[in-house]
């Protein structure tokens, strides 16, 4: 993908200096998230779903359960709207006008087509890959039950819109040159990170000491910590 779509539709009518067409920001958004929040119109009423996701260079890869209701109306080839977005900070301005949150974002459109036979285990492995990064290699293949009882879908990354609001000191924001003069002394402006961050592993209960924490905990230890 060389380039996303510019499509009219998906473009911010405001702030539109913070859209971005580039695929490289759109896979650094997919790759900070773990959730996707499905909307789709069901009898006549929205509904929003939050679902396990994975993606490649072409498609997004939802989770579901051939049980569930909601999951088959997923694939009936109705519209969805998919929305993915990571917080990376506040930005405390001079002004509550003026704050803001820093985050990336994307806004998938289009529709879902069910995945099958080997194109549906290697989808799962994409998902299981963007939650658990090494796990999916240290269990046991999926069984025939196992992927009976699950649905993945796949959605075209051909409708993408990509927002980026970037950490920034607010000040940088102010272009009319008053800068720190400008200040009220008693008013503390700035910005703060903010993240997931993990914490320490905790063994199932009556599971062996012996047993070591396994590469895919300590890479997912290691990809969610506190910024700087």
């Amino acid at each position: 993908m060389a380039e996303l779509p510019d499509d009219p539709e998906l473009t911010p009518t405001r702030y539109d200096e913070l859209s971005s067409h580039d695929p490289v920001v759109l896979f650094d958004v997919l790759g900070s998230g773990v959730v996707a929040h499905v909307a789709l119109v069901r009898d006549g009423e929205p509904i929003v779903l939050g679902t396990a996701y994975g993606f490649d260079d072409d498609f997004l890869y939802l989770h579901g359960s051939t049980g569930s209701r909601l999951s088959r109306d997923m694939a009936d080839g109705r519209p969805l709207c998919i929305s993915i977005a990571t917080l990376d900070g506040f930005l405390f301005a001079r002004t509550g006008f003026d704050s803001a949150v820093s985050y990336r974002s994307a806004v998938i459109r289009g529709s879902a087509t069910e995945c099958v036979d080997d194109e549906k285990v290697r989808a799962l492995r994409l998902i299981n890959e963007n939650l658990m990064p090494g796990r999916w290699d240290e269990l046991p293949a999926p069984t025939r039950k196992e992927l009976a009882a699950t649905l993945v879908l796949r959605v075209p990354l051909d409708r993408v819109s990509v927002k980026v609001l970037p950490h920034h000191d607010p000040e940088d924001d102010f272009d009319d040159g008053s800068g720190a003069d400008a200040l009220d002394p008693r008013l503390w402006v700035g910005s703060l990170r903010v993240g997931l961050a993990a914490g320490e592993p905790v063994a199932s209960r009556g599971m062996s000491g012996e047993v070591p924490v396994p590469e895919s905990v300590k890479r997912q230890m290691t990809r969610f910590v506190l910024p700087e």
